[in-house]
């Protein structure tokens, strides 16, 4: 079966012209008397009468009529959603994070310049949101302290700092400029796992400065860290854009080398032209 000959009958059939048909397809109009001439040639079927002044349907051509309409239709829709996706009227971008706090401004930014996409946000530690990319689970990714590697693509977001997280009223918050990473040699910690970002670039810059703090209680996320500070068990570790807005604990800077995290956004090397991932990193570069 000839599609061409189908799309030249079916342009006829609904225009009602051969002239219009042609116009419709691009083609000339010899083009579209060719196609349906091999079309009813082929299937020794009339599906057309020519008269003088119109072009009318046989019974057989529109039941066939009936059929293409449907095709391509169906064609035509399938068209304009992948323009209205090339366009960003529409789309879906799977996105993966090692933390809400840099990656919910980015998605802002995306509401506000693309409305009609749709974002299904996966939150989880670095290892499973890098773990997430490089599976194509995830079209982009925001990391912190990524290696790079051959096949990713790597846009830089900026650099936070580990903070000390202390209750609202501990005496270190007199010295508003921050911590010295001596200070918490022996102190009481509420640290997240191990395994976590921000807890292995501080366990780092705490074996290179010997200082040895005392880790009594081991949480699975911030909210726990936070909520373990406020009941005073503890001094925390937070990087400094990850501070909650709540009144019952305070973020000191802790002075010290090796404290500094880098934060990017990233994607697969080979799918970086997409369009919506295009349009992310632009948004992201801003």
């Amino acid at each position: 079966m000839n599609l061409f000959q189908l799309r030249a009958f079916d342009a006829v059939a609904r225009e009602g012209s051969f002239t219009r048909a042609a116009a419709r397809l691009f083609i000339s109009q010899p083009a579209v008397t060719g196609h349906i001439k091999a079309l009813e040639e082929h299937y020794q079927i009339t599906l057309l009468r020519r008269t003088a002044r119109r072009v009318e349907l046989t019974e057989e051509g529109v039941k066939l009529a009936a059929i293409t309409r449907a095709m391509f239709s169906l064609s035509e829709e399938a068209q304009a959603l992948l323009e209205a996706n090339r366009q960003l009227l529409s789309g879906r971008l799977e996105v993966a994070a090692d933390g809400p706090h840099l990656v919910m401004p980015l998605l802002a930014r995306l509401r506000a310049r693309y409305p009609g996409i749709t974002v299904n946000l996966r939150l989880g530690n670095a290892q499973e949101t890098l773990a997430a990319l490089l599976s194509e689970h995830a079209d982009v990714a925001v990391l912190t302290e990524v290696e790079p590697r051959k096949g990713l693509h790597l846009h830089g977001l900026g650099e936070s700092r580990i903070c000390a997280l202390v209750p609202a009223d501990h005496p270190w918050l007199a010295r508003p400029e921050g911590v010295l990473l001596e200070q918490l040699d022996q102190v009481i910690m509420v640290l997240r796992e191990p395994n976590s970002t921000t807890r292995r670039t501080f366990d780092q810059a705490c074996a290179l400065a010997q200082v040895n703090p005392r880790v009594l209680l081991e949480l699975d996320s911030r909210e726990a860290v936070t909520e373990a500070v406020a009941a005073q068990l503890g001094v925390g570790v937070v990087s400094s854009v990850e501070v909650s807005p709540d009144p019952r604990v305070r973020a000191l800077p802790i002075i010290g080398e090796g404290l500094l995290n880098r934060h990017w956004l990233g994607c697969m090397e080979r799918r970086r032209e997409l369009r919506l991932i295009q349009a992310f990193f632009e948004l992201a570069a801003e």
